[in-house]
């Protein structure tokens, strides 16, 4: 007998729910989406709405969901022992260790191969958002040059032409000839519409398509290199497969979808009675917007006209004439009387200013007298001696004299 010891250093140990969340996160990344055919069998739907069944084969089975929103929307029943192609992910449900195929689509086995391919080619361009709305572009008003991806033997072109002879009559239509059914079909329509955009006078429009017929005979616009390089396409494409209960995967990825040849080019192609109609329309509207335009600004006119600015337009000018003359005799008399009384006011300070003046006080017989040898102010007689120079000013002239004598005692100063 072998005796094994385990070593619990070679690896970490794992609890049941580390080992569960690391299967969990392999097979739901692993298996995002798949799809799988089987037997339904154990279909059971409780009140949440939801549809819990087995999916199985002679040597398997699986779990599976369909969750409330979808199970909805079935257009048919889900029974057991229905055969069918289901398409999902598969997940792990950690409580019970189980795993299950959540399904998010699910088709009888009975639908061909065909449209099987087309609905995972249309999950799958989808998910790139090549049919998204936010893609789609207008077409131009009036093309000048539209090309034409298509058999030049079908009758899809001549109803093409026809109804664009007929609508419009203008412009010019470029065919480019290519097959629109049976192997390498979609190859050469991929490459007409790559030749178009590479042409030097670019087309304005760009129409792909051919006239009703099976699945089998459409398939190559559901080929994922048309659609492709219908997206790639720098001129905006219309799509024009098929009949009305056709609907290719071209028609999803074009900027617009016709049901017809002869409705694209309805399309395509504006109505010349219609624009001439439009054109009629429009040139009666400026018309009467003119005349209208004309009778409003006649009756302002008219109105403006009566008013005095312009029957005596003058006035105003002569009315402010006056008041600048009234202005400039006020200024001129204002200008006067400050004249006059700052003459007023000078002629008193002047007299003021005479009558102060020692010059004025002479004039009336006075005089002024200094000692001659210091020119000091005398104005007391004991302030000299006799014998001293004294020089008297009077109003004319100057006088200088000697002291001789001092009047008599009783005349003189105290300090004598």
């Amino acid at each position: 007998m072998t005796q094994r010891t385990l070593d619990f250093n070679v690896s970490p140990v794992l609890s049941v729910s580390q080992l569960t969340m690391l299967v969990k996160e392999t097979l739901e990344n692993q298996f995002d989406t798949v799809w799988v055919r089987g037997e339904l069998s154990n279909v059971s739907r409780p009140r949440s709405g939801h549809i819990y069944l087995t999916l199985k084969d002679d040597g398997a089975q699986i779990p599976a969901v369909i969750w409330r929103t979808l199970a909805n929307r079935l257009p048919f029943e889900i029974k057991d022992g229905m055969a069918a192609i289901c398409s999902g992910g598969v997940e792990v449900y950690p409580p019970h260790g189980k795993y299950q195929l959540v399904i998010r689509d699910i088709e009888p086995a009975g639908v061909g191969a065909l449209q099987l391919a087309l609905k995972r080619l249309h999950q799958k361009l989808a998910a790139e958002g090549l049919f998204a709305p936010e893609r789609k572009r207008p077409l131009p008003r009036f093309p000048k040059r539209v090309a034409f991806v298509t058999s030049p033997t079908g009758a899809a072109v001549r109803d093409f032409l026809e109804v664009a002879r007929r609508r419009w009559g203008r412009g010019e239509v470029l065919v480019i000839p290519v097959r629109v059914q049976g192997p390498g079909a979609a190859r050469e329509i991929a490459a007409g519409i790559r030749l178009a955009n590479r042409l030097p006078d670019r087309p304005d429009v760009l129409v792909i398509g051919r006239g009703g017929g099976s699945l089998e005979d459409l398939w190559c616009f559901n080929e994922e290199v048309v659609v492709r390089a219908v997206c790639a396409s720098q001129v905006p494409v219309v799509s024009a497969v098929g009949h009305e209960i056709d609907v290719a995967l071209s028609d999803l990825a074009a900027d617009v979808r016709a049901l017809t040849p002869s409705e694209a080019a309805e399309r395509v192609f504006p109505s010349t009675e219609e624009v001439r109609g439009a054109v009629t329309s429009l040139h009666r509207r400026l018309a009467s917007f003119v005349c209208s335009r004309l009778e409003d600004a006649r009756s302002r006119l008219t109105s403006l006209s009566g008013r005095r600015a312009f029957r005596r337009p003058f006035d105003p000018i002569h009315e402010r004439s006056r008041r600048l003359d009234d202005l400039e005799a006020r200024l001129t008399r204002a200008a006067r009387r400050r004249r006059d009384h700052s003459q007023a006011a000078l002629a008193s300070l002047a007299a003021r200013l005479e009558s102060l003046s020692p010059l004025s006080v002479l004039s009336r017989g006075y005089s002024i007298t200094t000692r001659t040898a210091d020119g000091e102010l005398l104005s007391d007689a004991a302030s000299v001696e006799p014998g001293q120079r004294i020089t008297t000013r009077l109003a004319k002239g100057t006088v200088i004299s000697r002291i001789e004598e001092f009047p008599p005692a009783k005349e003189r100063s105290p300090r004598e």
